[in-house]
């Protein structure tokens, strides 16, 4: 049997020919997890166990000149999904009318039967979609609606998806309602019931975050779907920033609706997500692009785009072999882990404010802190032009900070350097230009 170092170190090494032609092979894979499975310890125990996570790091080809702590936005994929993604593409160009379409296209039902697995769902809810934009939008513009009806969301919701709500106002008279949530909030049954409070006889849909884009805040997903349930009302969850991030199931959700890009935490390729519709709710639900009559309860409806690529979505096995192979609750822990380990020493600084709750049921990698005196954009504008470290400016009306975002294959190193980056700005101020 391989063991765990044979295992990680070759996906580590793209040019491993050999490797990546066991790697795509079932049998191959499967005696690969097997080892990694078997290595000793607790998640909370390899949590910090440098020596393991070395191992994960060498899985990616990421640029070490820089530190990129943007994993929220969009995450590189390993060698063995970039791999996979390129025998993909090369094979699907030797007859695309026949490679693409009726091989290719077929293969990827096997994707939305793993998916679905992961998720605790039928695949037959499951849609493979280019982004969790995409899927939340396919929901928006395909729930009928008449003048005067409500949407009902926070003031922190992502802006792609209020943007999309206020297009359907202008065009059709709806009405978008916000309200804003503590920062950071850590009594789910106050978040419960604010929603509550905003519901009025016009509401007909609610968006809701998994996780905050802005501060990391996990909400209280369950609680509200079956609140609005008793009323009547669905529930769109915008899970961009929770798939593959953290260890949840649908039955952990109970919503209706539940969008997500796989091209972040799951670190699948780029340009690749999924929408999970329940399946009583498929058939009265309008894709985004037109498909025939006949299609009206299939799950495939909202896959009608047109002409494009199957290799993304195949290369999708990868990425979530790779996820299996490392554990979910491993890395879980692990990015709790790498949080904490830059938040708490920045923290022992009065001038430090997280807009971040560091319990675990509150929040995981994603965190959002602020220099108090210090202006968010010039800071993460100084931290690129003179470290070359990658973090995103946040400037909401109720708050600002940065948000940072480490992932597996951060290092510890990394973090220290961007601390004391932090610790030098708090302690000379920023240059003046």
């Amino acid at each position: 049997m391989i063991n765990r170092r044979a295992f990680l170190g070759a996906i580590g090494r793209p040019a491993s020919a050999a490797f990546v032609v066991a790697a795509l092979d079932t049998i191959g894979m499967h005696r690969a997890l097997e080892a990694i499975a078997d290595y000793p310890g607790s998640p909370e125990e390899i949590t910090g166990d440098e020596a393991f996570w070395f191992e994960v790091q060498q899985a990616f080809t990421v640029d070490r000149s820089l530190i990129n702590l943007n994993n929220g936005g969009v995450c590189p994929s390993p060698a063995i999904v970039q791999d996979a993604m390129k025998k993909h593409l090369d094979f699907s160009h030797k007859a695309p009318t026949y490679t693409m379409w009726q091989i290719q296209e077929p293969q990827k039902e096997a994707v939305r039967k793993r998916l679905a697995r992961m998720f605790g769902c039928d695949a037959e809810e499951i849609a493979l979609t280019r982004n969790a934009s995409e899927g939340l939008q396919i929901c928006q513009f395909g729930m009928d609606f008449q003048k005067g009806d409500e949407f009902l969301t926070t003031t922190q919701d992502y802006p792609r998806m209020i943007t999309t709500f206020r297009q359907r106002e202008r065009r059709e008279g709806l009405i978008l309602k916000q309200f804003s949530i503590p920062v950071p909030a850590e009594d789910p049954d106050e978040l419960v019931s604010l929603f509550e409070q905003n519901i009025t006889k016009r509401t007909k849909v609610i968006l809701i975050c998994h996780v905050i884009n802005l501060t990391g805040q996990i909400m209280p997903v369950k609680a509200i779907a079956q609140m609005a349930r008793k009323k009547g009302i669905p529930v769109l969850v915008d899970g961009a920033h929770a798939f593959a991030h953290f260890e949840f199931k649908h039955e952990d959700l109970d919503c209706d609706y539940y969008a997500t890009s796989l091209h972040k935490w799951l670190c699948a390729p780029h340009g690749t997500g999924l929408l999970y519709v329940r399946r009583e709710k498929i058939k009265n639900l309008w894709p985004l692009m037109a498909a025939p009559e006949d299609m009206d309860d299939d799950i495939r409806k909202f896959e009608e785009i047109g002409t494009h690529s199957a290799a993304p979505y195949l290369s999708i096995a990868e990425a979530l072999t790779f996820h299996q192979g490392i554990g979910i609750k491993r890395k879980e822990a692990r990015l709790r882990f790498l949080r904490d380990y830059w938040a708490k020493r920045l923290l022992q600084n009065d001038r430090v404010r997280l807009h971040t709750s560091l319990k675990p049921n509150f929040s995981c990698g994603l965190a959002n802190m602020q220099i108090e005196g210090i202006d968010t954009v010039n800071l993460v504008d100084f931290l690129w032009e003179k470290y070359k470290i990658i973090v995103v400016p946040i400037k909401h009306p109720e708050f600002e900070g940065i948000r940072v975002t480490p992932n597996v294959y951060t290092t510890l190193e990394e973090l220290d350097r961007f601390c004391d980056a932090i610790e030098g700005v708090i302690k000379h101020g920023l240059p003046v230009s």
